[in-house]
């Protein structure tokens, strides 16, 4: 059980730290790690399970106290089991030292028996090698276990009672997936008062640790959302030179945040000296307000402040639901449903011509979709979303390409060529013709469909990001504005989904812009066909379809 009531004496008492000079000191909470300390104390006190999420600045010390109340717990009282996960060996080496030093310099009187171990951890057990005087004097058999994340299997087979999980936003996937680590590892923690768990990190984008930082914001799960400003450290101030002028920006923040000149002289520096003049940097690595460490974190492909505020508008959906084409030869109607894969953002109009870009499910991915836009003026009329069943997506696309006026469309044909084959076997009017070298006579040959490669996609996704920045309010659909945000240049500056997220909707966007040149971006003064018309013109191309059959 976490004693609180001697938890900081002990620690600012008996601990030591290692300073950024080199220097080992007594460990004295700064105003950061006393106001976290404050939670823990109120969560226990209100006989709950300690559980926090940290969203932290750059160098605020919660590590550093998390593993101080840790090591208490363990070094004080008996069969105590403690896991601390970092993100990156180096960080996880970082976090043994500073427990194996606090263990090194404890005065002897509060020391315990502490047992060599090969692994990263430290084993507070007798250090006898005779089984006789480990029975008599056992220690306390507690232990604090480091490790680092993307193992298979961390913290499944224990029982633990503290839990520090360092940098959660850059885990790496590993095998099993990081959010399928980490629910491993509550499970090992009972929900009884007693325990710990913290996870911290500073933000990475828009990923799982976002994700549980909005739920425990939201209160939809049992943990406390802890921020702690840049500014509410006092240790960030600086004498101000004097003639300084300050920025309109500068001015806003003093009014926003109730800054002082001393605090805006720091900020100024570390901009110039720490973020290399980029002021992007400083607000991921020393932000304001949680919004602004997510917004300016990650490496998102796309303007994450445009996309959020596209996504904060109401975007009234027309009508949702899908095309009924359960029976063979009938003719697609449509029905309202709530949960349907297609929705409608705006009903077709007469003469406007319209482009239908589709991505297909394949090398991993699960989903099949498509995105259609009016041609005349570029914005987003309707979108299609849905899982399995290849053939029963080719039946949505080709009733929701007639419905829009006999829509140009082009699907990807990386993992199948089935979608294209099938529209035109159904007699599709107007599908997307690419050009490719036939491989045996070297002629040059239309085909059917979209065709990602190294030299289409990432020019079809720099279109994109073009379009979206210029003309945010052309996008509607949440699926694809979500993709939007977890859409990460990777190590090797390669544009796609975060792991353990889609871009399915980003590709069919992607694609539809890239295929638009081959319809008109002209409203016709031919009016469209009534939708009876529609209808008799799918009951023809059925029939004749039927014939050759």
């Amino acid at each position: 059980m976490i004693d609180l009531l001697n938890t900081r004496d002990y620690i600012e008492h008996c601990l030591k730290i290692r300073t950024k000079s080199g220097e080992i000191i007594p460990f004295k909470l700064n105003a950061a790690q006393r106001k976290l300390y404050g939670i823990v104390h109120d969560q226990h006190a209100a006989g709950k399970p300690v559980r926090i999420i940290i969203l932290k600045a750059r160098q605020l010390g919660f590590s550093t106290l998390t593993e101080g109340m840790i090591f208490h717990a363990c070094a004080t009282r008996k069969n105590v089991n403690a896991l601390i996960v970092a993100h990156r060996e180096d960080a996880t080496n970082n976090l043994f030292r500073m427990s194996k030093l606090f263990y090194d310099e404890l005065p002897a009187p509060v020391k315990p028996m502490l047992r060599a171990s090969n692994a990263q951890e430290l084993l507070f057990e007798n250090p006898s090698r005779r089984a006789r005087d480990r029975e008599r004097l056992p220690g306390l058999r507690s232990r604090i276990r480091c490790a680092t994340a993307g193992g298979k299997g961390i913290g499944r087979s224990d029982t633990l009672q503290y839990v520090h999980l360092s940098e959660y936003a850059f885990w790496p996937d590993g095998p099993d997936g990081k959010a399928a680590t980490l629910a491993g590892i509550l499970q090992a923690v009972p929900s009884t008062t007693g325990t710990m768990v913290v996870i911290e990190s500073t933000a990475n984008g828009f990923e799982d640790f976002k994700e549980r930082w909005d739920a425990a914001v939201a209160g939809e799960n049992d943990f406390e959302a802890v921020f702690f400003a840049w500014f509410e450290n006092p240790e960030y101030s600086m004498d101000v030179i004097p003639g300084t002028e300050w920025t309109s920006e500068e001015d806003e923040l003093r009014q926003l945040y109730s800054l002082s000149d001393e605090q805006l002289t720091w900020r100024r520096w570390c901009i110039a000296n720490n973020c290399g003049g980029d002021v992007n940097m400083f607000r991921q690595e020393y932000p304001a307000s949680p919004e602004e460490a997510f917004l300016h974190s990650g490496t998102g492909v796309f303007d994450n402040e445009l996309v959020i505020r596209q996504m904060e508008k109401r975007h009234a959906i027309v009508k949702r639901g899908r095309f009924r084409t359960e029976t063979e030869g009938a003719v697609p109607e449509w029905e309202d449903l709530e949960t349907g894969e297609v929705k409608i953002y705006a009903e077709p109009q007469p003469g406007v011509p319209y482009v239908l870009g589709g991505d297909t499910a394949g090398d991993g991915s699960d989903w099949f979709t498509a995105l259609v836009i009016d041609n005349s003026t570029g914005e987003q009329v309707a979108a299609l979303r849905r899982q399995t069943s290849e053939p029963e997506y080719v039946r949505q696309v080709y009733a929701l390409g007639m419905y829009y006026n006999q829509a140009l469309i082009g699907l990807e044909t990386n993992f199948s060529t089935y979608p294209v084959m099938k529209l035109q076997e159904m007699e599709y009017p107007n599908q997307f013709r690419r050009e490719r070298e036939d491989s045996i006579t070297r002629q040059i040959r239309e085909s059917y469909g979209f065709r990602t490669d190294r030299f289409t996609r990432p020019r079809a996704i720099a279109a994109l990001v073009e379009i979206f920045s210029a003309h945010p309010d052309w996008f509607h659909d949440r699926d694809l504005l979500g993709e939007m945000l977890t859409f990460c240049y990777n190590e090797d500056h390669r544009p796609e989904a975060m792991a353990g997220k889609h871009d399915d909707m980003v590709m069919a966007a992607a694609i539809t812009y890239a295929i638009r040149h081959q319809q008109s971006m002209e409203v016709s003064e031919r009016a469209v066909p009534p939708p009876h018309k529609l209808i008799d013109d799918i009951k023809k191309q059925q029939r004749r379809a039927a014939r050759r059959r």
